[in-house]
């Protein structure tokens, strides 16, 4: 016999400091932000469903500056939006090319756009249905990557038209950690506004049964760690922005290296210069220990020996350190990560590396700077990465690696380009290594794992969480 589902209750499946806003559509602007799991997406995807199925005149935009980010973000968390209201799929028309979901019974119609060139928002006008409400996601990429204020007014202006009353736009971010950042001078100026609220929630405003206990541990161990970045990150607070980049590292993260331990693969960072320094970061891959030891550093600057080395030198180098390595921890495979622009080394490296009794895999480094940073950040607070006392070098630049002051006061951050080689090298071999540490941080809610979202992604909605 097939179970009945309940009727789902708004206040069931939305915190309580988003339900004086639910039914509201007297407010213009709504700005929600958060720290991590606050459940502000989620809010937007129900209330987008939702205005889609009581409005029969009513459409929807969900917006994103970038096209490519869609369909594995917003268009995903509206659909587990669907499921949380316990309306069946088999009531929509739901379509990935164009994405778009239309509740079939009035045709009211959810449109997903990026917002890359001027005309991106312009083709999507609901003559017969007028857009309702529009949500812009992750819209710090708007002021990152766009004309900020300009570009929101713009897109305003393209969807109010037709509507006589009732028109709605839902912003949703993260606050940055700089105070001074043009987001959160535009949210001070709209909190002014008698037709705007700005709402600020944080995992604590969640029941735990929704997130899960692992969830409320991996906050309270980076609170343990490093209390001022879980202000940030967990809490939402732009708490500013320390001119040393690497605040967190310390004397524990100075550790020697058992020369006895084997390692069968390790990673290698690369930041090449032909007057400036050139210089390989090595960390051994410890999976049963969950850490990256470091296991070498070399380092050779033109400007400061007065010698010049040739890419085919600096690829002799390479080989010579890696055999050092090998002879020590009994290295089978390498994975080096080098500079992007330094082509030629790379191309010295696969010569000079052929006839090998170990495997060598080189790659060209991702150079996202403040993605890298954020992921080093994160492998020192958790203990992942530790220094061998032979890195000298980089042991320097951890505490010297500073961003400048008249970006923090501008808005933003932009490390200061002296002595950063180590940490340049440092920042690629992270990346490089990412998706095989990410697992070992404390659970991470950017990746939707709460127990409330996989309820949702396998549809089951149970009396015990609903």
């Amino acid at each position: 016999m097939t179970r009945k589902k309940k009727q789902v209750r708004i206040s069931e499946i939305v915190i309580p400091k988003y339900l004086k806003i639910f039914n509201n559509t007297k407010i213009k602007h709504i700005i929600l932000t958060s720290g991590r799991a606050g459940t502000k997406s989620s809010y937007a995807a129900i209330r987008a469903d939702y205005q889609l199925v009581a409005d029969p005149h009513g459409s929807v935009v969900v917006l994103r500056k970038h096209h490519n980010k869609l369909r594995k973000t917003v268009y995903k968390e509206m659909l587990r939006g669907i499921n949380r209201l316990q309306i069946p799929k088999s009531k929509f028309t739901i379509t990935k090319s164009p994405m778009e979901i239309t509740y079939k019974k009035y045709g009211t119609t959810m449109y997903f756009s990026g917002s890359d060139g001027i005309d991106d928002t312009k083709g999507i006008i609901d003559e017969d249905k007028p857009i309702k409400l529009v949500i812009l996601d992750e819209l710090t990429e708007f002021f990152d990557d766009g004309e900020g204020e300009d570009e929101l007014s713009n897109i305003e202006a393209t969807f109010v038209r037709g509507n006589s009353s009732g028109f709605q736009m839902i912003y949703l971010y993260n606050p940055p950690k700089n105070p001074n950042a043009p987001i959160n001078q535009w949210c001070k100026k709209m909190e002014k506004r008698e037709d705007c609220i700005h709402i600020h929630a944080d995992y604590r405003d969640v029941p735990v049964k929704w997130l899960g206990q692992d969830l409320i541990d991996s906050a309270e161990a980076m609170k343990l760690s490093d209390p001022k970045m879980y202000r940030w990150v967990w809490l939402g607070e732009s708490i500013g922005v320390d001119e040393l980049i690497y605040y967190m590292f310390s004397d524990r993260h100075r550790v020697k290296t058992d020369r006895d331990r084997i390692y069968e693969k390790v990673y290698i960072g690369g930041d090449y210069g032909q007057q400036n320094a050139t210089t390989y970061e090595a960390f051994g891959y410890d999976r049963y220990r969950r850490k990256l030891p470091g296991v070498g550093e070399y380092y050779h600057s033109g400007r400061e020996s007065g010698t010049q080395k040739s890419p085919s030198e600096y690829a002799q180098d390479m080989v010579a350190f890696m055999d050092e390595i090998h002879e020590v921890h009994k290295t089978k495979v390498f994975y080096i990560f080098l500079d992007p622009s330094a082509k030629g080394l790379q191309e010295e490296i696969r010569r000079a590396t052929r006839n090998l009794e170990y495997s060598v895999r080189i790659h060209d480094a991702e150079n996202e700077v403040a993605l890298g940073i954020s992921r080093v950040q994160k492998a020192l607070i958790f203990d992942i990465l530790n220094l061998d006392p032979c890195q000298e070098k980089a042991t320097e630049e951890f505490g010297t690696y500073e961003y400048d002051k008249k970006s923090i006061e501008k808005g933003k951050e932009v490390p200061v380009k002296e002595d950063d080689h180590c940490m340049d090298a440092i920042r690629y071999m992270v990346m490089g290594v990412w998706d095989r540490i990410k697992h070992w941080l404390p659970l991470d809610s950017d990746e939707n794992d709460t127990k409330y979202d996989r309820l949702s992604r396998t549809e089951m909605y149970d009396d015990e969480y609903i």
